[in-house]
């Protein structure tokens, strides 16, 4: 590595290559052929870039099948080296289509949905409902309903004013409903405030002092199965550590309701991190999976009582590293900045989406990493922003990295780990048309969620339904 760049943050050094790929950060069959051009599944950069347009979301099929399986596997090998078993749910808030859907039940994983729509798509992708389960702080009657109706295998309650709505339905229509309560057991975890969900000063759950009073509730209803709690403490989490804190709160309350019946289940979420950055280390899934496991069960032998069956609700660390997103440049602008010592120079990349495709780095402050896609370039590194088309200074894509010095309007640029929170979080800011998710896997590549076009953006707006009048006019 060369001396680091005054305008570059530290964790940032220079690197001797511009263009190679830290294999944790791409996908898992991302390589550049013998031009230099990235592939992904073994379909080019390039041909993607003219068959599908761009932006266009591309999410590496095989490397997603293979880590949902890899997790399962690694959770119940873990969970059963301790005598119990494990569930793992994917989160189909990371990223849902009926497709990705199919995959998750192909590996074994039920699917956690959080509103009406993901329900409806894990229902039209064939998932069995007693392998969904259903979140939300504000699950309205008519999605309580449906939930019940269909038969869903859990429900996770989140407030008082939901017990008595579902034991309401279930008096109405006979129908028996499984239940978990969710808690907030006051681990902060080490993320981003937004991103960190188990403190007490935020929406989700009951506060560990008052879920008791909920399941004893909950255990005088008639229809209402209480299958456990369910503590989620965060997301993009690197360690053990916060679980295990968490973990040992929460059994505190699962030890006393056990003296009320049973408690069968406990879900510890999920929230496990990926490497979005060559600076990023998260743990590998078993290392966590045996870590977490091992935690809860020796907290569980300290207070002689039975390991529970234990559940997990990953999405990130399943879907996000095998995503990229392909841009091409429009302009590049360098802009010269004040820094320690004098003065230095960032060259401004912008590409032809942005925040209404991506809008972590926005709401976040998320990092990324990228790299030219179509060609290799021999060119110095240059220290880049990667921008939007948005009119939004915050319109950022890739706050810091390095590209050959040379990029320039007409290339492709590539931003991995994008398969979670980008086409789930997508808007039409600025009436842009949200951009087509691609699945690539041996050499082919299919649409998965068509993009949007103009028409599509007029085709919702009711003026045009409506006839002209003319200020002034009878």
């Amino acid at each position: 590595m060369v001396t680091a760049h005054p305008l570059a943050p530290a964790w940032l050094a220079v690197p001797d290559d511009a263009g190679d790929l830290a294999p944790r950060v791409w996908p898992a069959t991302a390589r550049r052929d013998a031009d230099g051009v990235l592939a992904v599944g073994g379909v080019r950069a390039t041909e993607l870039a003219e068959r599908f347009g761009t932006p266009v979301l591309v999410l590496d099929e095989q490397d997603v099948r293979d880590r949902a399986d890899r997790t399962r596997r690694a959770f119940s090998a873990a969970a059963e080296r301790r005598g119990s078993a494990a569930r793992v749910y994917y989160a189909g808030k990371a990223f849902l289509s009926v497709e990705v859907a199919r995959w998750m039940t192909d590996a074994g994983l039920n699917v956690d949905v959080c509103s009406r729509g993901e329900l409806e798509t894990a229902l039209a992708a064939g998932v069995a409902p007693d392998r969904i389960g259903f979140h939300g702080n504000n699950k309205s009657l008519s999605e309580l309903e449906r939930a019940i109706e269909v038969g869903v295998g859990t429900i996770i309650v989140d407030s008082a004013i939901e017990i008595e709505r579902i034991g309401a339905i279930t008096s109405r229509t006979g129908s028996a409903q499984r239940v978990l309560v969710r808690v907030r057991s006051g681990v902060h975890a080490d993320t981003h405030d937004f991103l960190a969900t188990a403190h007490e000063d935020q929406k989700f759950g009951f506060a560990l002092d008052e879920a008791e009073r909920a399941v004893e509730r909950i255990r005088e209803l008639p229809f209402v199965e209480f299958l456990g709690l369910h503590c989620h403490i965060g997301s993009q989490i690197f360690g053990v550590d916060g679980f295990r804190e968490s973990a040992s709160r929460v059994l505190e309350l699962h030890a006393r309701l056990l003296e009320g019946g049973p408690v069968p289940l406990m879900n510890l979420g999920g929230g496990f991190g990926i490497a979005y950055t060559r600076a990023d280390d998260p743990a590998e899934i078993e290392a966590l999976a045996e870590g977490i496991v091992d935690a809860v069960a020796d907290e569980c032998s300290a207070r002689g009582i039975e390991l529970p069956t234990l559940a997990f609700e990953p999405g990130r660390s399943i879907v996000g590293p095998a995503g990229i997103t392909l841009y091409e440049v429009g302009t590049t602008k360098p802009v010269t900045v004040q820094a320690a010592g004098g003065s230095a120079e960032r060259l401004y990349v912008a590409v032809d989406g942005g925040m209404s495709d991506n809008v972590r780095p926005a709401l976040y402050g998320a990092q990324y990493s990228a790299r030219i896609a179509s060609r290799v370039s021999d060119a110095d590194p240059a220290l880049v922003r990667v921008v939007g088309m948005h009119c939004e200074s915050g319109d950022i894509v890739v706050d810091n990295d390095f590209l050959p010095g040379d990029v320039a309007p007409g290339d492709l640029v590539a931003v991995a780990a994008t398969g979670a929170y980008s086409a789930a979080m997508a808007s039409n800011y600025n009436h842009v048309p949200r951009p087509p998710v691609v699945a690539v896997r041996d050499g082919r590549a299919r649409v998965i969620l068509r993009g949007e076009t103009i028409d599509d953006l007029l085709a919702r707006d009711a003026g045009l339904d409506a006839p002209v009048h003319h200020e002034g006019e009878e």
